[in-house]
């Protein structure tokens, strides 16, 4: 595979530079790093971003992940691996980012129950790494960003 051009974050001047800001805001917001890698990398592997996966599964480790985790992150549902608060993330992030699935793409459920972990500054935080999470998945999946390429 090869990519089609640059990332276009880095070939537009000044694109980066505020991307990072909001990666900055996002871990200052008070939820722990390794649920915010874990989102990261959940929303990277359903829009099937092999370069976001890549670099979120080193992320992720690099944040104190456990390679049982790493491994079974797409199946959180179906193992005992991940917190409470992990799994409302986790849904949250799910939802979030298949939008088009269903009518209420992220409902009050799914909502509350991410509210029963979070406080809004860390809600704000969270949504803001789905967000920014798809943004870079699709610009990657749109150019073929190759997989560990980024260093």
């Amino acid at each position: 595979m090869q990519s089609r051009m640059k990332n276009p974050a880095m070939v537009l001047s000044g694109a980066m530079q505020p991307i990072q800001d909001i990666f900055k805001a996002v871990h200052s917001g008070g939820v722990d790093g390794e649920t915010l890698e874990l989102v990261h990398l959940r929303v990277s592997q359903i829009n099937g971003c092999s370069a976001c996966v890549d670099a979120g599964a080193k992320a992720a480790r690099k944040a104190g992940v456990s390679d049982e985790r790493l491994a079974t992150v797409a199946a959180w549902r179906e193992t005992s691996y991940f917190s409470p608060a992990e799994r409302a993330a986790l849904e949250l992030a799910e939802s979030a980012t298949r939008l088009a699935d269903r009518p209420d793409a992220v409902n009050d459920a799914v909502w509350d129950a991410a509210a029963t972990h979070f406080d809004e500054k860390q809600l704000a935080a969270i949504v803001l790494m789905i967000g920014v999470t798809n943004m870079f998945n699709r610009l990657n999946a749109t150019t073929r960003q190759i997989a560990g390429a980024w260093g």
